[in-house]
């Protein structure tokens, strides 16, 4: 009795050249495409972007005026941070008559001044990023939870509607409240106590911004949490459910975690303008008396750049700011990579 010899496996066919030898041929050699084994039709990989262009230039077309738009207010003004290192004189050339070097980099630093409007800058972009950041993600889990769609509806187009006024109708709408005789002092006296003058009183300046800003932001900032909160499977809830998982479980281990990453992107975000606290609302809602709590790096270098015409110095105050912000969202960036795995890039 012989034994069989082992039957030798048939070479497998090489992968890469999956694609039959013969092309199509065509006129255009840009426009040549590959025909596989199973008779589909693939495109050259060489293909060039004009051939996308030509094909889909409707489509880019939307692009033109973001573009310029960025091109025109956020590069080219780039160009004049030179006026921080030289003496720009009105009537002069736009970039600065003569180079100083560091001299306004050297006046800012010694200046307490701006000192005190970079402490109060800190301050309110911490005190933003602890209230405001966290009450979206707070509303829009609480929302989530409604089930009466004509209730959720209700309490999404109330929150949204301050978000659409304009800074000017909100500053507005503060000082009515605080005034001597608004309505927080009515209250106030109406309970026994006494008057209150808000707006010139430091001390209440910082809570009355965070109060305005909770009540015109929170709102808006719920719709991307909303929209990430959809693309959670509902699967993984209704297993939670069978395991005797109570709600607050299945939010603490389902949807915490389902918006984990857009809650990332956003905090970056928020990270990278700590220093740009708000300019129009401090502006409107600031006095001189209440310099001490208000006056924060943006109302400092209106002050000095616009009104008191002192451009090279502001523009060196600005630089500063700029490069803290750059530094602020990289850092942001890099900590969220290694220790989340979610990041901007």
């Amino acid at each position: 009795m012989s034994l069989k010899e082992p039957a030798v496996a048939e070479p497998l066919a090489p992968i890469a050249p999956a694609l039959d030898p013969k092309r199509k041929k065509s006129r255009n050699p840009r426009k040549e495409t590959w025909v596989a084994h199973d008779g589909s039709i693939i495109p050259a990989a060489h293909q060039t972007w004009r051939t996308a262009l030509r094909k889909d230039w409707r489509l880019y077309s939307f692009l033109v005026l973001p573009l310029l738009f960025l091109l025109v207010f956020r590069y080219v003004p780039i160009l004049g941070n030179v006026v921080a290192f030289r003496r720009f004189r009105p009537g002069g050339s736009m970039f600065g008559d003569e180079w100083v070097g560091l001299y306004y980099v050297r006046m800012f630093i010694n200046d307490q001044q701006f000192w005190h409007a970079f402490t109060n800058t800190v301050i309110l972009g911490f005190l933003t990023l602890l209230v405001v950041f966290p009450l979206p993600i707070i509303l829009a889990l609480m929302l989530n939870e409604v089930r009466s769609r004509r209730f959720k509806r209700s309490i999404q187009t109330i929150s949204y509607l301050p978000h659409f006024m304009s800074v000017v109708i909100v500053a507005g709408i503060v000082f009515q409240l605080t005034s001597v005789n608004g309505t927080v002092n009515q209250i106030i006296e109406a309970t026994g106590g006494q008057a209150i003058t808000f707006m010139q009183e430091p001390s209440w300046f910082r809570t009355i911004y965070l109060t305005s800003e909770v009540w015109q932001t929170v709102g808006w900032g719920t719709i991307l949490y909303l929209a990430a909160l959809t693309t959670i499977d509902e699967q993984l809830y209704e297993a939670a459910r069978i395991d005797g998982a109570n709600r607050w479980k299945q939010t603490w281990h389902i949807t915490l975690p389902g918006i984990r990453p857009t809650m990332i992107v956003l905090l970056i975000l928020n990270v990278g303008t700590f220093m740009a606290v708000g300019f129009e609302k401090i502006l409107l809602l600031s006095n001189p008396l209440i310099y001490s709590t208000a006056d924060v790096i943006s109302t400092y270098l209106y002050r000095v750049g616009i009104v008191s015409n002192s451009i090279s110095y502001a523009t060196a105050i600005g630089l500063f700011e700029a490069i803290i912000g750059v530094t602020l969202i990289l850092s942001a960036n890099a900590i969220s990579r290694k220790t989340v795995g979610a990041s901007l890039w």
